[in-house]
């Protein structure tokens, strides 16, 4: 026997997936979770505009937020249900693909490690992944070289 199906939930899903802005904050965030203040600079958005999206997200269950400090950072959190979970991944993965949303992830690269950083976000931590992957390889290798 089948389950009952929630429509409500399937409905809060594709309305939270059905906005460009809500789509551009879910591919910057594929990868890790982000700050806030680095969402701004990567889309060339008003903060009152993403954090707005970014309470949408919340509350449809695809994000959830983490307070350090005064920053506050986003990243995806997948549904339980698997139908919703594949949904989810076939967006990021579709969204991954796209050159303009490639361009957009190089932008939070740029905003996260570019020596000229706009003061406002100077201090904010930045995503691990990134972080990471600009490294030198050297540095990486010293880096695990220490840890083992």
């Amino acid at each position: 026997m089948k389950s009952k199906i929630d429509l409500s939930e399937m409905e809060n899903l594709y309305t939270a997936l059905s906005d460009q802005t809500r789509l551009r904050l879910l591919n910057l965030m594929r990868e890790d979770e982000i700050c806030v203040c680095f969402f701004t600079e990567a889309l060339g958005e008003s903060q009152p505009k993403i954090s707005r999206h970014l309470a949408y997200l919340r509350k449809a269950d695809l994000v959830e937020a983490r307070r350090e400090g005064k920053w506050m950072h986003y990243r995806i959190k997948f549904p339980e249900n698997p139908f919703a979970r594949e949904i989810l991944y076939d967006t990021l993965e579709w969204l991954k693909s796209q050159d303009e949303m490639e361009v957009e992830y190089e932008n939070l690269v740029e905003a996260c490690c570019s020596l000229n950083v706009p003061v406002t976000i100077s201090k904010a931590p930045k995503p691990e992944t990134i972080v990471e992957s600009n490294k030198p390889v050297h540095e990486k290798e010293e880096l695990e070289t220490f840890l083992l």
